[in-house]
């Protein structure tokens, strides 16, 4: 199976007031084509950074400082503008946290949804109305035609989520990038959401880049998952493996915290201590404060590179967990 996109040594920071913000340290990593690929972490990991980075969409205020994001084997950080603008909304495509704000306001939900089809196609006005009704019917709304005519803000989260996801879907891109594309949405809207991403992947042999905080998804969908922490990768596995033997104290720890049904009785042990300050990073394991593991080589050797300790089980520390 061919590589769907390929992430290198991939060092962003933001300058602020405060100093520069060092939002991914050193991040690698490969997809395929039909695969779902999960990157969990808390807030601040540097999630949303790497999607913006991958589409090209990263703030003035953000500085690439090395590496390469591989797309059709195009370095995409040296693209141009103009290569960047063929493939963005047509072979890439990106479902945004916040529909409702992704939205523009003051156009209607047919404007949006037309532009990308008349930026990518040579369709008349009247086909891609047609393609921008057939994509909201797929999506499960009603009155599609009503829908185009209507502004983002006279629809519900779920319906904006919807339109969104829409817009990301029409032109059948070959990656999505899904950023927290379930946040704020009731249990049943989110299954079904969850389900149209599944079923992208199966029918069009795209690859899925889901951004998640929340570990029942990423059991529920991914083929693989990666666990940031601290702008960086600390374990990359395929998803059944990483739930039964992760081997970084950090990923033991965030499935410690998880209720499970199976496990009625468990103990809940949450995970003491703050992420790490992003403007005055260690050169040390960023999880040192917080890790339960810790030895001395972890407080004088810098941070741990990723060492694979079982067959694409990939841990960054100096005492992983042991398997059982």
């Amino acid at each position: 199976m061919s590589e769907s996109l390929i992430v290198e040594d991939l060092y962003v920071e933001f300058g602020t007031v405060a100093g520069p913000v060092k939002a991914l340290n050193g991040v690698s990593f490969s997809m395929e084509e039909n695969q779902i690929y999960c990157i969990v972490g808390e807030s601040g990991a540097g999630k949303s950074t790497l999607a913006l980075a991958i589409m090209g969409l990263l703030p003035q205020s953000a500085s690439v400082l090395q590496g390469r994001i591989i797309f059709d084997g195009v370095d995409l950080l040296r693209a141009s503008p103009e290569h960047l603008r063929s493939i963005r909304g047509k072979d890439i495509s990106m479902v945004f946290q916040d529909a409702q704000t992704a939205l523009n306001p003051v156009q209607t939900v047919g404007a949006q949804l037309e532009e990308v089809i008349l930026t990518h196609t040579d369709k008349s006005s009247r086909e891609a109305s047609r393609m921008a009704q057939e994509v909201l019917r797929e999506l499960g709304l009603p009155d599609p035609r009503r829908i185009l005519g209507e502004y983002p803000f006279n629809l519900s989260g779920g319906m904006c989520q919807r339109v969104m996801l829409a817009i990301a879907l029409v032109m059948r891109p070959r990656l999505l990038i899904a950023d927290e594309a379930t946040s704020g949405l009731d249990v049943t809207l989110q299954a079904e959401i969850l389900e149209r991403l599944k079923g992208l992947c199966r029918e069009l042999n795209s690859a899925v880049l889901l951004i998640t905080h929340d570990l029942g998804i990423v059991a529920h969908m991914g083929h693989r998952v990666a666990v940031m922490y601290g702008g960086a990768l600390a374990e990359t596995a395929d998803v059944i493996p990483l739930f039964r033997e992760p081997r970084h104290p950090y990923t033991w720890s965030l499935l410690q915290a998880l209720p499970r049904l199976d496990d009625v009785g468990k103990r809940l042990r949450p995970l003491q201590g703050s992420p790490p300050d992003m403007v005055n990073l260690p050169e040390e394991c960023a999880f040192l404060p917080r890790c339960p593991k810790a030895l001395s080589q972890c407080r004088q050797e810098p941070r741990p590179p990723l060492e694979e300790l079982a067959p694409r089980h990939w841990a960054a520390c100096y005492n992983p967990m042991v398997a059982e």
